[in-house]
């Protein structure tokens, strides 16, 4: 199988890459697109000899050929590719996903933001191209995995676990007093800023949310959050008769990464083995809605639909940019994000354009509101 990787230098994509060379008899690497790394990237396409590179800008590509903005078009559309894994964070990854969904290709996403700002468009695009999207989040593979167990018709509720991240039992002045470099130490999992904010937030929770809705064809009173500290159990299905199919792991993301990759076959991996008893015990508790408002956002968005979820995206990567730059504290990611849902009128049955330049609009409107939030 040929892949093309987006996001090359992420945790995502170094992961994949690891994997594909695990199984060299299996897979090749047709194509990596990168951001800014190039130094990085320069040891993957030594390793992996693509035959397309593509990175962000010209002042990264050192050595390299610049292929540019449209670099990433062209991996994600590379003729030889039978598979696209979408590594890639925030609105950035929207059109290649598209892009590659029209030139019929697979797609293994993690890009969350793809189905949240166009969920409804690129599973028409998918259908229309008979595409399969497979998913590589942790929870969103774990239900996956459930669904093998029953008809998705017989689906009661999807249980959608949070760890709750590293705040879960702070107040709000301790959450208004977050630091950068606290929100980023992450208790479980070893990932990007973007998604690390955004778990310690719960917006990622809320996003999840909107990607089972498309992917499964869930309805959103079927999807609930189930807090879960000890991030062991990735998430469950409960069936009419009563039974609750629950997928359990050591938190690593090489598992559904290899999973989306080799579906339906189960291949040996190396991970720790999952030793319940030395765990002891497994915790679960309800979700705060009124500390971490942002999951309550990201339904709210869900449930409007049209262009909504999409300035829903874009507001909270803004937002989590000037945090992360000290402009604005962690409290007021949330805030941010809903002064701009405020301001926004939704157009319904949208276009990729309309929900583009919404997700636009909206990052340029959290900017500009944010000197006014606290």
């Amino acid at each position: 199988m040929q892949i093309s990787l987006l996001g090359s230098t992420g945790s995502i994509g170094t992961t994949s890459l690891d994997i594909i060379a695990r199984y060299p008899e299996r897979f090749q690497v047709a194509a990596l697109s990168a951001g800014t790394r190039w130094k990085q990237l320069a040891e993957q396409v030594r390793r992996h000899r693509p035959s397309l590179v593509s990175l962000a800008d010209e002042t990264s590509a050192g050595e390299l050929i610049l292929i540019g903005d449209e670099g990433l078009l062209a991996a994600a559309t590379h003729g030889s590719a039978d598979l696209v894994i979408n590594g890639l964070t925030g609105g950035v990854g929207v059109r290649p996903t598209t892009a590659a969904i029209r030139a019929g290709k697979d797609i293994a996403l993690a890009n969350k933001e793809v189905l949240v700002i166009a969920g409804e468009i690129v599973n028409e695009e998918a259908r229309r191209h008979d595409v399969r999207m497979l998913p590589v989040d942790s929870e969103i593979s774990a239900i996956w995995q459930c669904l093998e167990a029953g008809s998705r018709e017989h689906v009661r509720r999807v249980l959608l676990t949070a760890s709750g991240g590293p705040f879960r039992d702070a107040d709000e002045d301790e959450l208004n007093a977050v630091t950068p470099e606290r929100a980023l130490a992450h208790p479980t999992w070893v990932m990007g800023p973007k998604v690390t904010i955004d778990s310690a937030t719960l917006m990622n929770k809320g996003f999840e949310i909107l990607e089972v809705k498309w992917l499964f064809n869930m309805p959103l009173d079927r999807i609930e959050v189930l807090v879960h500290h000890q991030s062991i159990i990735h998430s469950l299905v409960e069936y009419d008769d009563g039974s609750v199919i629950a997928q359990l792991g050591v938190p690593d993301m090489a598992l559904p990464i290899q999973y989306a990759l080799t579906y339906p076959d189960r291949m040996p991996t190396h991970p720790e083995p999952l030793d319940l008893a030395d765990i002891g015990s497994l915790t679960f508790g309800k979700p705060d809605s009124d500390r971490f408002r942002a999951l309550s956002l990201a339904r709210q968005a869900a449930e409007a639909g049209g262009t909504m979820p999409a300035v829903l995206s874009g507001a909270d990567e803004s937002a989590v940019e000037l945090f992360l730059a000290g402009a604005i504290p962690f409290t007021g990611i949330p805030a941010l994000v809903e002064a701009t849902m405020d301001r926004h009128e939704s157009i319904s049955s949208p276009a990729l354009d309309d929900v583009l330049a919404a997700e636009s609009w909206a990052r340029d409107q959290a900017n500009r509101l944010a000197p006014d939030v606290t």
